[in-house]
């Protein structure tokens, strides 16, 4: 299962990547994924049929109960069968359906099946927080092929729509998921229904958040209207997202946790059930309003969504099974209309049921595929649909809440459906016509591609409404693995005359009175576009809503004033600890402040130059303290026996004492009092709340004693796995060599931004002219010269040292980067910019990019040899003189990370080594 994952995402990339020379066969590239998952199912079904579930578990991250689980059993195959085998029709259709030189075809065919691997994925997924995954996944890939044509406004805001209600939905569904696998105490999806928590408040809260992230996702009232709007995507992602797979995801959720919950929970039923069926009228009522065909189909998608929610919400043994009959038919036939609209739209240049012709003899096989796919939409005896129906009306008959009401609610939901079927299908062959066709369009025959995927569709919905009984173990194995009580279903054309035949024709009548009547009840019909509140002025207003108040916040914490952008971060990242430890929320342990009268008189230092570098007013005095500070945090560094670490930290103070000046000969000698005193007052208070919080965090933490220290295991396990002496560099480029290669990305990003916003900020006649000769630097002292050559030679000799060794000594990559990039600084302070710029032949960037590449490649290299990313190897090699050498691909890791932090000092320099225009005396001033 994981392959056939691995396939969708392969081809879809292929196909985006290459649509362009591929062209058309860009539609074979990724529809085979969907082919091959059908095949699979198919050769599975047995296995499947006999409720033998098919699993496979890739172990991730099991103590946050993230594996990788996947899952077929009954109602996964029966999702399966629609994603894939519909998948699998559409792709056929669609090559036929976009001209060979369609912009862009190979993006959207690629998109579609990444969304169809997404949507396989989901229906197969066995742990709560993977099919999460999957689940945004086809939000996202929804929001690309809805917004497919970048260039038409509708799209965009369509798809905007879309992505804001179902992503928000998607976020109360994460943390609804969150909680009720905490209460559950397990992720597992086939665990938490075997044996679902006890009730509490928490659970209510955790499903309410659930049920909402499932009702946005299958488009249910209030959250329906992203799915009309959804339409202006090409009818075949129509037919394939926005009918039959991606609105059922909802669905399927409520239908995997409605069994568990429905019964203990007790406000779950009568919830569910409510917004299923006032979905089903709703969508009902607006799609008799609809003149484009389409849209029609696409309120009518809405009103069958409600009824399945409405079923599956019930959770019972009979619900389960014809909600399972239910998806299968609405699949079918939906599918099927929605490309006879496409048919129809390809022939005629138009989907508006006023302005379609009637049917000529090219178009006799689209009109019989409609009139099949209305049919069965309506619930006509010998169609799958009128299965479907029969078998929902008994389920909500024997509703465990309030039959009488919900079972009254499907039949006028019912009759709605049997209405919006006749316009459906009087519109789609020129019935409704009342204006005349472009003349200047020439209807065209369709081509097969364009007929037989709907011929297939509609050939199943019939001869599955004449012997349903062919479904019976599929609809068996899908409800036994919602409810496992469920024995054989059977499926039947005819029960005999009972109360559930009698609710059926009564809705087919009365859709079809419904419909000969559309023109009297038309005010009846078009009352719900007269709400003060409807789907659509709810979005609107939620969205004007949304940005006044980011207007807002942005005005206020985005304003252009740094210590206003200082003060929100710290606060942030001090008032949820803060709270913490008000709250008493640590041990209370018997840690000290200090272990010795050496700490405590580098730690007086520290607070000395602190507070001198707060009080001066000169800046550069100001940097010099800054500096005190952190070589005194070397100091304690050195006492307390972290060599590495002092070594390190003495590194970047230097290096940053050097970017200070760099940085301050551009800005005025001196700060001005300028501030107000409230916000003086302000911004002391914010530094005292973040200091005390600071120090309040340190003692809690020397105080904690945990069961399992990870220090201990770093220690036991640093030279059996990482092969290296040195704890602290095995962790650096081992242990959590992830956290490293990110730091050192985030470095180049830092440093990359640093030189784009330098350069963008010279006037014109600042920049400098690569063919013109260097500046001569004045005033050269040979002594000075060359001193500061031999020091440079030292210290990159040190810093080679410093690598070589770090693995075993004290150093590292990181380390011996500093110290070479002290090397540069002082060759800067000797030479001046063109000295470092001859050092990197004037491009800064290349150790950067060369450094991240190296890391990268070592972390991932290990893969090729059946290791996993970043496993340390060893190899040992006799060398003359030396003798025996050990190599370890840690190595080639701290390289990179050398190499690094050497571009990042060389790219400080390209960034502020310039000489800065002069400054007159009235700019001496300056703000605090």
């Amino acid at each position: 299962m994981t392959a056939l994952l691995t396939l969708h995402a392969v081809t879809g990339a292929i196909a985006i990547l290459f649509g362009r020379r591929l062209g058309r066969r860009a539609v074979y590239v990724a529809g085979l994924g969907p082919l091959v998952t059908f095949a699979w199912l198919i050769a599975e079904f047995g296995t499947i049929l006999d409720r033998e579930p098919i699993t496979e578990s890739v172990r991730w991250v099991p103590r946050l109960g993230l594996d990788f689980d996947l899952r077929a059993d009954g109602f996964g195959a029966l999702m399966l069968l629609l994603v894939a085998g519909i998948g699998v029709l559409v792709f056929v259709y669609s090559n036929a359906y976009f001209p060979p030189n369609k912009e862009g075809l190979g993006r959207l065919i690629g998109l579609v099946g990444l969304f169809a691997g997404s949507m396989v994925g989901l229906v197969l997924a066995d742990n709560l927080l993977i099919l999460y995954g999957f689940w945004e996944l086809t939000t996202i890939t929804s929001f690309l092929l809805i917004g497919n044509d970048h260039t038409d406004a509708r799209a965009r805001a369509a798809a905007l729509q879309a992505l804001l209600v179902t992503g928000a939905g998607g976020l109360a569904m994460l943390a609804g998921l969150l909680i009720v696998g905490h209460e559950a105490e397990t992720f597992s999806l086939s665990g938490l229904i075997a044996d679902p928590p006890a009730p509490s408040t928490a659970l209510t809260v955790g499903l309410a958040l659930v049920l909402v992230g499932a009702f946005s996702k299958s488009a249910q009232w209030p959250f329906h209207g992203w799915l009309p709007g959804a339409m202006v995507a090409p009818t075949p992602v129509s037919a394939y997202l926005h009918s039959a797979t991606m609105v059922k995801a909802g669905v399927y959720l409520i239908a995997r946790l409605a069994p568990a919950f429905a019964g203990p929970v007790g406000w779950w039923r009568p919830a569910v059930v409510t917004i299923g069926l006032t979905t089903m009228v709703v969508g009902g009522l607006r799609a008799l309003r609809q003149t484009d065909l389409k849209l029609l189909l696409a309120f009518g998608t809405v009103s069958q969504l409600g009824m399945m929610v409405a079923v599956f919400g019930l959770g019972t043994a009979d619900a389960v099974a014809a909600g399972s009959v239910l998806l299968l038919g609405h699949a079918a036939f939906k599918a099927a209309a929605f490309m006879v609209v496409g048919a129809l739209d390809h022939a005629h240049g138009t989907r508006d049921l006023r302005r379609l012709p009637r049917p000529e003899r090219g178009q006799r096989p689209v009109a019989l595929i409609g009139a099949i796919a209305a049919a069965s939409m309506a619930g006509v005896p010998f169609a799958l649909g009128f299965v479907a129906k029969e078998y929902d009306l008994e389920a909500l008959q024997h509703s465990p809440w309030a039959p009488g009401l919900v079972t009254a609610a499907a039949v006028v939901g019912s009759a709605l459906t049997a209405a919006y079927s006749l316009r459906f299908f009087w519109g789609s062959i020129g019935r409704m016509a009342t204006e005349s066709p472009d003349p200047a369009v020439a209807a065209r025959r369709s081509p097969p591609g364009l007929v037989v995927p709907g011929l297939v569709l509609t050939a199943a919905t019939f001869v599955a409404g004449v012997v349903p009984d062919v479904l019976d173990r599929l609809v068996s194995a899908s409800a036994a693995s919602l409810r496992p009580t469920v024995g054989s279903v059977h499926l039947d054309v005819f029960h005999g005359f009972n109360l559930t035949l009698v609710l059926s024709l009564v809705a087919l009548g009365g859709g079809a009175l419904i419909f000969a009547l559309r023109r009297p009840l038309e005010p009846v019909l078009a009352l719900g576009g007269e709400l003060p509140v409807t789907a659509a002025t709810g979005y609107a207003a939620a969205l004007r809503a949304l940005n006044r108040t980011a207007d807002r916040v942005t005005g206020v914490v985005q304003n252009g004033s740094l210590p206003i952008y200082l003060g929100v971060i710290v606060l942030t990242a001090a008032i949820v600890p803060g709270t913490l430890l008000l709250s008493g929320a640590w041990n209370d342990g018997d840690g000290a402040i200090v272990d010795s009268w050496s700490q405590a008189a580098i730690a007086a230092l520290i607070l000395g130059a602190a507070a001198a570098a707060t009080a001066l007013h000169r800046r550069f005095t100001a940097a010099l303290f800054l500096g005190v500070v952190g070589y005194a945090m070397a100091g304690l560094f050195v006492v307390r026996g972290a060599p590495d670490l002092a070594v390190t930290q003495v590194g970047i103070e230097t290096l940053t004492t050097v970017l200070f000046v760099l940085v301050l000969r551009r800005l005025p000698d001196r700060f001005e009092q300028r501030t107000a005193a409230p916000m003086r007052v302000l911004r002391i208070g914010v530094a005292v709340v973040v200091g005390l919080t600071v120090f309040g965090l340190a003692l809690a933490t020397g105080a904690e004693d945990p069961a399992t220290t990870v220090s201990d295991t770093f220690i036991e396990r640093a030279y059996p796995d990482g092969h290296g002496r040195n704890v602290v560099n095995v962790i650096l480029v081992d242990f959590r060599g992830f956290d490293t290669l990110g730091e050192i990305t985030v470095l180049a990003a830092a440093a990359i931004g640093a030189v784009a916003l330098a350069r963008a900020g010279r006037r014109p006649g600042g920049v400098r002219d690569s063919a013109a000769p260097p500046p001569v630097p004045l005033d050269r002292i040979t002594v000075l010269e060359v001193s500061t050559k031999v020091v440079f030679i030292a210290l990159s000799t040190a810093a080679i040292y410093l690598l070589l060794a770090g693995h075993n000594q004290p150093g590292g990559g990181f380390a011996g980067g500093i110290v070479a990039g002290a090397a540069v600084a002082l060759r800067y302070i000797s030479g001046g910019i063109e000295s470092v710029r001859r050092l990197s032949r004037s491009k800064p960037w290349t150790p950067l990019g060369v450094g991240l590449i190296t890391a990268a490649g070592a972390a991932i290299v290990p893969l090729l040899f059946g290791g996993s990313v970043l496993e340390s190897g060893v190899h040992t090699l006799d060398v003359p003189v030396l003798g025996e050498v050990k190599l370890t691909s840690a190595l080639a890791f701290d390289t990179g990370v050398f190499l690094v932090v050497i571009g990042l000092a060389m790219m400080v320099f390209e960034s502020f080594g310039d000489d800065p225009p002069a400054r007159s005396r009235d700019t001496a001033g300056g703000t605090r």
